[in-house]
């Protein structure tokens, strides 16, 4: 029980400090990455909207202030499947040259997606979403990388707003953590993690998906690794969205994208870029290794309280142990019952990794079960 115990805690240090601080030393060895070109590409923003009334007006006003070259940009709104005002708002604005892309079969968002794009005229395809707004200068800045002719893809930087409350501030806080590592990874190689919402992709290395695909914008991330291009980073590339209506919600959003990695993961022969041995230890390290984190989590309480009751050589350090888990759980349950304000949201960070990984658990039995609906339902996000 003992060699499970540590095995466990060496797994959840190794997830959320070892590989962190390992890609951050590694990256210090590297030149930071710095591009600048003044001969902007011909870029398609295809938005991606099911049912989005209550937000598609205003996403495409911000869209309208971008400070892009108007010649240079195309901008689409993939509908397909919507039974709401969606398509009417996109045709609304089809005199600012917006174009729609909509069919009343509703097949998902990645094949709305997909479809959208074989009419895409620009050199770089940039995925979002019609709940998620960005600064005047993001576009410019998310395709600066594609001046090197080894990057593929180009993913920006996830911000959720601050609200006040604690699910927000967790969430906030986590996306800084999240930040950080993906700086580090494409400085040292190439970024493992794709914000689908401030998503860029050559248009030549745009995949065909698999009619099932859960995660477009792991695939492209994946297939565009394949393809031997790397996947820069760029946080002056900001998307800003508020946070789920509730903690509920949030699990829901990520057992959905646990279930997309999951497929992942048993679709790794094919999938994962062998011929690039540096970025499949990236992934399996950032990406892979976080699924088996519940598992770790659960193997660690149930050997340390193995040991605390049936093996009297080690229940000195095992108590403390087993006391530290005790009271992180605590603060999870009292994160989840009480609002706290102020510098007390901090106690909301156990309930929210718990509930991330409650979520990675949902995620796993949706897949083995039955594998998650390529047409999912969408979290409810605050408005």
């Amino acid at each position: 029980m003992a060699a499970l115990f540590w095995l466990s805690a060496l797994l959840l240090f190794y997830v959320y400090i070892g590989y962190p601080l390992i890609t951050a030393g590694l990256a210090r060895l590297e030149p930071k990455e710095e591009y600048a070109t003044s001969d902007l590409p011909a870029v398609t923003l295809i938005i991606a909207a099911y049912n989005e009334e209550a937000v598609l007006e205003k996403k495409l006003q911000n869209t309208a202030e971008l400070n892009y070259p108007p010649d240079k940009l195309q901008v689409m709104v993939a509908a397909d499947g919507s039974t709401d005002a969606t398509a009417a708002i996109a045709e609304a604005f089809t005199g600012r040259k917006v174009l729609l892309s909509y069919s009343k079969e509703r097949r998902g968002k990645v094949a709305a997606v997909a479809r959208a794009a074989k009419k895409a005229t620009g050199e770089i395809i940039v995925l979002s979403d019609a709940n998620n707004l960005y600064p005047m200068y993001a576009l410019k800045s998310l395709v600066q990388p594609f001046a090197d002719t080894r990057v593929g893809a180009a993913s920006g930087a996830k911000h959720v707003e601050k609200e006040g409350d604690s699910l927000s501030a967790s969430e906030g806080l986590y996306w800084k953590y999240e930040s950080w590592i993906k700086r580090n990874e494409s400085r040292l190689h190439t970024c493992t993690a794709a914000a689908g919402e401030i998503l860029a992709v050559r248009r030549e290395l745009f995949p065909q998906f698999p009619a099932d695909v859960v995660n477009d914008d792991f695939y492209i991330l994946l297939h565009v690794l394949r393809s031997g291009f790397r996947v820069a980073y760029v946080p002056a590339a900001e998307s800003w969205e508020r946070v789920s209506q509730s903690a509920e919600d949030e699990v829901k959003r990520r057992a959905r994208i646990s279930a997309g990695r999951f497929q992942a993961v048993s679709r790794s022969l094919g999938w994962l870029p062998w011929n690039d041995p540096l970025a499949v230890w990236q992934i399996i390290s950032h990406k892979y290794l976080r699924l088996a984190i519940p598992f770790a989590m659960l193997a660690a309480l149930i050997s340390n309280i193995s040991l605390v009751f049936f093996n009297p050589q080690k229940r000195n350090w095992a108590t403390w142990l087993l006391a530290a888990q005790v009271v992180f759980y605590l603060l999870a349950a009292l994160g989840r019952r009480f609002k706290f304000k102020g510098i007390g949201k901090a106690l909301y960070l156990p309930a929210f990794l718990v509930d991330s990984n409650l979520a990675t658990l949902r995620g796993f039995f949706r897949q083995v079960r039955k594998g998650q609906d390529a047409a999912w339902e969408k979290a409810k996000r605050r408005t």
